[in-house]
């Protein structure tokens, strides 16, 4: 168990992290997964320094985090960032199994920054005909919509997750 004082220090790397990440031609976010063995493991955003919008520094320290472990599973693990994680990285750390998270800055401070999420948030609160972005079923004729899963659940080898 971290005490608060390790939570501080730890979120106060992830803070320089983000500093010297815009110098860097990054964005102002910074974060570190603390492994369950203590291992510490780092990201920061590089957005618009790698054309990439997944690259956000939640998501950066978890893909550096399992890489390294050799796992997807970081069950144990906290997750500290420069700034309240975005539905993309809170879901990131759902899907890791990370335990907790400790951040900063909020959303609000991100929006005052010009990081405002808040379309995120707020898109599962929308009817589903009126969401700005259509996500709709389909049906296929040459293949059936649960093929995959059936291959899957057929693979001896497979890997659950």
């Amino acid at each position: 168990m971290t005490s608060p004082t390790d939570d501080q220090h730890v979120l106060s790397h992830a803070l320089n992290l983000a500093v010297a990440n815009v110098h860097d031609r990054g964005g102002p976010f910074g974060a570190v997964i603390v492994a369950a063995d203590g291992s510490r493991h780092e990201g920061v955003n590089r957005v618009t320094a790698d054309n990439d919008p997944t690259a956000h520094a939640e998501v950066s320290a978890i893909r550096n985090a399992c890489q390294t472990l050799g796992t997807f599973d970081l069950t144990g693990a906290t997750l500290y960032t420069s700034c309240e994680p975005c539905p993309m990285c809170l879901s990131s750390a759902l899907w890791a199994r990370v335990e907790r998270v400790v951040f900063a800055a909020d959303r609000h401070d991100a929006a005052n920054a010009g990081f405002d999420d808040a379309n995120f948030y707020d898109y599962f609160d929308i009817a589903v005909e009126d969401r700005p972005m259509p996500v709709r079923h389909l049906q296929t004729e040459e293949i059936k919509a649960t093929a995959p899963f059936e291959a899957w659940n057929t693979l001896a080898a497979r890997i659950d997750y």
